[in-house]
């Protein structure tokens, strides 16, 4: 793996800038893999040691790319692989408002995104194939996923409601603006 400044990587973004910068306009070269990895519990390492600074990992989670199945921080001048252990973001919040289209299931990530469930944003419940526990999932961009945190999907479980499946027997269903999610069938 090669060595890279954090430094020079990070000064490559408008500093200023609080959003997610126009990743898909930029097509650098790729430079190869950094020994940098998002553990499944949210925690970002850089060379083994966990990257304490929150800015810093709000910062490389807004220029965070995904590509041909690879994870990739990604800036105008250049593209740098990293590993990611299951998912790149982690759900830690859940707030439910009220909105034109009815109920919103509003999100908040371990590096502060804000994402609402719904026709943008699809929330997906699959079962792990070995534990045969349910892995719930919320779309953020750029075909990218989190993972929501345990919590977060007991208060989702305790807000859905037994609709029939097609196919007989019931599944737990949540709403929001609009669009329906299944958490799995009961």
């Amino acid at each position: 793996m090669n060595t890279f400044d954090l430094n020079k990587l990070s000064s490559n973004l408008a500093p200023k800038s609080q959003g997610v910068p126009p990743l898909e306009k930029w097509n650098p070269p790729f430079c190869g893999d950094m020994d940098m990895r998002i553990a499944r519990d949210g925690t970002w390492f850089h060379e083994g040691n966990p990257i304490r600074r929150k800015a810093m990992v709000k910062m490389f989670a807004r220029i965070l790319w995904h590509e041909g199945g690879g994870y990739f921080l990604k800036t105008p001048v250049e593209k740098v692989g990293i590993r990611v252990d299951d998912l790149p973001f982690l759900f830690i919040g859940l707030e439910v408002l009220e909105g034109p289209n009815g109920r919103e299931l509003h999100f908040t990530s371990s590096t502060d995104d804000e994402i609402v469930a719904g026709p943008d944003h699809a929330l997906i419940v699959t079962e792990n194939s070995t534990t045969g526990e349910p892995e719930p999932s919320l779309e953020v961009r750029f075909g990218m996923f989190g993972r929501l945190h345990r919590n977060v999907f007991y208060q989702l479980v305790e807000l859905g409601m037994a609709e029939p499946c097609a196919d007989g027997g019931e599944e737990l269903i949540v709403y929001s603006q609009g669009s329906r999610f299944s958490l799995g069938r009961l």
